[in-house]
């Protein structure tokens, strides 16, 4: 019971004669992170409304602003462990020895974050844009530094790690997506005014653009049985599918409402008798 008593009282007099020795720095440093965090949070906020006042991009903002507080914070961290006495010198040296184990051991995980900065500072698409990339395609619904997520029609979210963007070829087609289809008409038809019937079903289609870019409708190719007739024009990403569904329909009925032949193909088979 004794060398209890007398363990608790060494435990107590280091205590006490720690707080008198360094409790004047010990309680800076504490003001000082808490100053720290403090002043971060004010000027994150400052560069927040600073970017969207000059209407930089979301995923630029946020970047800008994290860098910002970051910094900051880890200033904040040196400042205040350099006031308890603490020497910083030997723990960075460990640390540049880890990061370079780390980095040699995470190569890949370090190239989509390098990937994903650069799309962030270069912006070859915002979000909100289509894109496609790697014979994936979406609505760009969210750009971290890992990963950039694809949004589809169907709801479906496409998980692309930025590594496999960059260096690549990306088609950015913004809000739209090109459709192209094509539908065969009988060589005996009017071609003329079948073109004029599918450009003005297209043209009194409201989901589709009207400025911009107008559909196009002409003589693909010569078939066998039919003369086929492409017809392009551009259609919101998230309902495209949709879109081509509705207007491929609304051409066939205008087709058939004017006696235009759309044929079936016809193979004609002579028999020689030997």
């Amino acid at each position: 019971m004794q060398e209890e008593l007398e363990s608790i009282q060494k435990v107590y007099n280091v205590l006490i004669e720690f707080f008198m020795n360094y409790s004047f720095q010990l309680l800076g440093a504490i003001i000082i992170l808490i100053l720290g965090f403090f002043v971060a949070k004010k000027i994150a906020q400052a560069v927040e409304r600073l970017c969207s006042k000059n209407n930089l991009d979301v995923t630029l903002t946020k970047f800008i602003v994290n860098v910002v507080r970051f910094a900051i914070i880890i200033g904040a961290s040196i400042i205040a462990v350099g006031k308890l006495g603490i020497t910083l010198t030997p723990f960075i040296a460990g640390i540049g020895a880890a990061s370079l184990g780390a980095g040699l051991a995470l190569q890949g995980t370090l190239s989509n974050y390098g990937a994903g900065l650069s799309i962030i500072i270069a912006r070859p698409f915002v979000v909100g844009n289509t894109i496609s990339v790697k014979d994936v395609y979406g609505i760009v619904e969210e750009i971290k530094l890992a990963h950039t997520v694809l949004l589809t029609e169907d709801g479906e979210k496409i998980t692309v790690p930025n590594k496999y963007i960059i260096g690549e070829v990306i088609v950015n087609s913004f809000d739209y997506r090109i459709v192209e289809s094509t539908i065969g008409i009988a060589y005996n038809s009017d071609v003329e005014s079948a073109i004029k019937l599918i450009l003005k079903e297209l043209e009194n289609f409201k989901d589709l653009i009207s400025t911009e870019a107008k559909p196009q409708v002409g003589i693909k190719e010569f078939g066998d049985s039919s003369i086929n007739i492409e017809y392009r024009y551009w259609a919101k990403t998230d309902s495209y599918f949709e879109i081509q569904y509705k207007i491929n329909l609304a051409i066939f009925n205008t087709l058939k409402k004017n006696s235009i032949e759309i044929p079936f193909p016809i193979r004609d088979v002579y028999i020689h008798n030997s």
